[in-house]
């Protein structure tokens, strides 16, 4: 008989190295969020430098610009001066309460709604939401724009100079309104316009 000798192998010859352990995700979820954050501080500072490239005159509720309320102390009589008696405030708010006409997304009848008028007397175009308006009530609450509930909503719309548009913004709760103020955008000039 012959005898056949078998070479012998080394260890772990012929077997698969083990694999590799997986590594967690949490690493690329933490990367991306802390991304997302930037992304977000870039996106705020772009619509900020956009909302305030705009027209640099202060703007009013209607009323004559030496009779603003709101305007800084010691330049109110001179910004009133340079545009003139006869130049109107770059935008112009009125309002007035009305009875609220429940549409098909309102949930209840416990609603407040003001129609608002918004007018553009600059020489440059003038977006219009109406999350850009607010109603404060007579205890100084302030209340954000309730969206579809009143069937004569204001429209989303860019005013060119010379337009205005009416329609109702409509806050949770039944309240008695006393003024709006319209934000030109969301961090822009802010127009205060009286409840009548």
């Amino acid at each position: 008989m012959s005898y056949q000798q078998q070479p012998q192998q080394q260890p772990g010859w012929g077997q698969q190295p083990p694999p590799a352990p997986k590594k967690s995700g949490a690493g690329k979820i933490v990367g991306f969020g802390c991304l997302g954050v930037v992304g977000l501080f870039v996106l705020i500072a772009v619509i900020g430098t956009v909302a305030t490239g705009g027209d640099d005159t202060a703007t009013t509720s209607g009323k004559p610009p030496a009779a603003a309320g709101d305007a800084e102390p010691g330049k109110g009589a001179d910004a009133a001066a340079e545009r003139g008696p006869a130049e109107a405030a770059p935008v112009t708010v009125t309002a007035k309460a009305v009875d609220f006409k429940k549409s098909v997304l309102a949930q209840g009848d416990d609603y407040t709604s003001v129609q608002v008028t918004i007018g553009n007397n600059s020489k440059q175009d003038l977006d219009i939401n109406p999350l850009y308006v607010t109603i404060t009530d007579t205890d100084g609450g302030k209340h954000t724009a309730e969206l579809g509930v009143d069937e004569d909503q204001i429209d989303v719309v860019t005013l060119t100079p010379g337009e205005n548009v009416t329609g109702t913004v409509t806050g949770k709760g039944v309240f008695d309104a006393k003024y709006v103020t319209y934000t030109d955008g969301l961090i822009g000039d802010s127009v205060r316009g009286d409840v009548s």
